[in-house]
């Protein structure tokens, strides 16, 4: 096991409380699409059915499964056009109502100042989204230009649980896979950073008590080496995964 130097965290409901506020904008823009493709939904879709269905997916993820699922298409031009209105109204929700992670202020604050590990953000959003996230809630003074975006910064867009982003911030980062922990709250993330060969603390904080122990479950079966309740628990959990016994 090599020294840990580097903690690679998923932005959305891990560090900023931003999955419902983005479901909710998303709904009303995959609802629109449905009905200009003449897509039979048995209902409209809302951001606690995209949730259940799509976290930790991006929207352009999201609109190739849905492609999928109800058998139409959309030209390169079509999905790119609603990837950008996407962004905008999402990024509007953020800027008017997002609040950071409970707990993740002073341990954010504490390793900043500690200055023992290297900080990145490394999420499936797009890159406008994650700046203008951790901008509203004051966390980039900790991150710098360290912010990887699995819609935004690759040759080809992806999104997680496609390992592609986690790879490309650790080489452009200079570092390797046993340096690293990441810090994800879904299972495409924890799949994501697993499958770079990266240890990951699953974060479990913001779901609701009734999802909380199916979120346990799933992040475990995905690859999750600890499951981490609230941000108070990370020192810990730090120490174990340094002394190799996580």
């Amino acid at each position: 096991m090599g020294k840990i130097s580097t903690i690679l965290f998923d932005c959305d409901n891990t560090l900023v409380l931003s999955e419902e506020l983005a479901f909710e904008g998303c709904a009303d823009l995959i609802n629109e699409i449905a009905a200009a493709k003449n897509v039979p939904l048995q209902e409209p879709f809302t951001g606690d059915k995209l949730i259940t269905e799509f976290v930790g997916q991006n929207f352009r993820g999201m609109m190739v499964s849905l492609q999928q699922r109800y058998k139409f298409d959309m030209t390169p031009e079509e999905l790119d056009d609603y990837v950008r209105r996407e962004e905008d109204v999402v990024i509007a929700k953020l800027k008017e109502k997002l609040v950071p992670c409970v707990g993740v202020e002073p341990v954010l604050e504490s390793l900043a100042t500690s200055k023992k590990y290297h900080l990145a953000v490394v999420s499936s959003s797009a890159l406008r989204r994650v700046k203008a996230s951790i901008e509203k809630v004051g966390q980039d003074k900790y991150f710098g230009d360290d912010v990887f975006s699995a819609a935004t910064s690759l040759p080809k867009p992806t999104s997680k649980p496609d390992p592609a982003i986690y790879l490309h911030a650790m080489k452009t980062l200079g570092k390797t896979a046993d340096e690293c922990v990441a810090v994800e709250d879904s299972k495409s993330g924890t799949l994501s950073g697993t499958r770079a060969g990266i240890k990951v603390i699953g974060y479990v904080g913001p779901y609701s008590e009734q999802e909380k122990a199916h979120m346990e479950k799933v992040l475990t079966e995905t690859g999750a080496v600890v499951i981490m309740q609230h941000w108070s628990e990370f020192d810990s959990i730090m120490e174990k995964i340094e002394s190799g016994s996580l």
